[in-house]
Formats: C-alpha cells, structure tokens, sequence
C-alpha cells in the first residue's frame, strides 16, 4: 500500500489505521479533506443497507462481470448514504478544493473509502467472486501527481482490477478497469474533471 499525502494535514499514521481497520456496520471510519486530513466514525442504519442490499438480490447467479457492476452501484449507494451523514454529499469529480468547498476527497480519501465499502459488502456476502487487495499507485497523473486506487481481484482468472471513485462525482458508480489499463494512466471519456468549478475561486490541487 503507497499513499502520497498531498495535505498538510495529512497524517500517514491515520491512513495505515484506517485502511487497516477491520469495518462493521455499527462502526467504522471514513476519510476526507484530502489524504484523511478529516477522519469521521459512523454506523450504517439496517435501512441505510438495506439499500445495499436490495442492489445485490436476487442475483445469486452473477458472474464476475456482472458483479464488479453490482459493485460499482453498491459503491455508489454508500457514497450517497455516508455523504448525506458526513457532509460529502457536495464531492466533486477528480479535485480536492483546499480550503475553498467543505467535503472534498482526494485520491487517497477515496481509495481508502472505496476499500472499507467493499469490505463491508464482501463481509455481508454481496460480493463473491472477487477478492479485496491493498489500494495502488501509478507513479504519474495528468499533472505530475502519483495517484491512488482501491483494487479488486477476479477469484477465478486472477485479474486485477482498479476501482476507482476519484473520476466522478460522490454517488455515481466508480470506474472499475483492468488494473494494467489502469496503471497506464487510463482516464474515462466521460469524466466530469475538466468541468467548469468556478476555477476563480477554487485552487485545485490533487
């Protein structure tokens, strides 16, 4: 696992707990601010995951394609229900804004987070045919910045696959590419990044 802090404010140690902490639905963290500068405890109502939960049924037959898209939705849904409680709700695709909007994740924050959430769906028995590996790093980004990842693995084939959250807006399903494409510096055509956010009054930083 390879995180490169790109706060002040950061703190290694917290994102090693973190990312290493066993998640339940009645007690976990999440991070946010930029490299888990923030760091927030919460729990999951049975209705928070219920919702979760109605994504994966009936689908007992899923293969593992069918299911890293049920993951990806089932991610989605846990942005939305965590970001209404923490107030990450307002996440925007590709950019932490430092010290201009409330709420922002950076790479770090995300793959963190996105890790925790399929944690919690794997221990719940949503996801079966994939298994959950540290988050990575490619060693370069659009400018000049490592950037991070959670990552998932295919049981069957062994192929790694980069989930990854940091594309798009809190509550829309991440990206999930083979890793090898991935680590090649892949970029989604349809990724909101390059939007207009009001650049006058926001510096963004990665």
């Amino acid at each position: 696992m390879v995180f490169l802090p790109l706060s002040a404010q950061a703190d290694l140690s917290d994102m090693s707990r973190i990312f290493r902490q066993t998640p339940s639905l009645s007690a976990f963290e999440v991070c946010y601010g930029g490299g888990c500068a923030e760091v927030k405890s919460l729990a999951l109502t049975s209705d928070d995951w219920q919702k979760v939960a109605d994504i994966f049924a009936g689908e007992d037959l899923v293969d593992s394609e069918q299911e890293r898209q049920l993951i990806a939705k089932g991610i989605a849904q846990l942005e939305t229900i965590i970001g209404e409680k923490i107030g990450t709700s307002n996440d925007l695709a590709g950019t932490f804004f430092e010290g201009h909007l409330s709420g922002q994740l950076d790479c770090n924050d995300e793959a963190i987070n996105t890790t925790t959430y399929m944690r919690l769906m794997r221990q719940a028995g949503f996801i079966k045919w994939h298994e959950i590996e540290d988050t990575r790093t490619r060693n370069f980004f659009f400018n000049g910045w490592p950037h991070s990842t959670a990552v998932i693995r295919d049981s069957k084939s062994s192929t790694r696959f980069a989930v990854d959250s940091w594309f798009y807006d809190n509550g829309a399903p991440p990206v999930i590419v083979p890793f090898k494409e991935w680590k090649a510096g892949y970029r989604p055509a349809d990724t909101p990044i390059d939007r207009p956010k009001n650049a006058s009054k926001q510096t963004a930083t990665h």
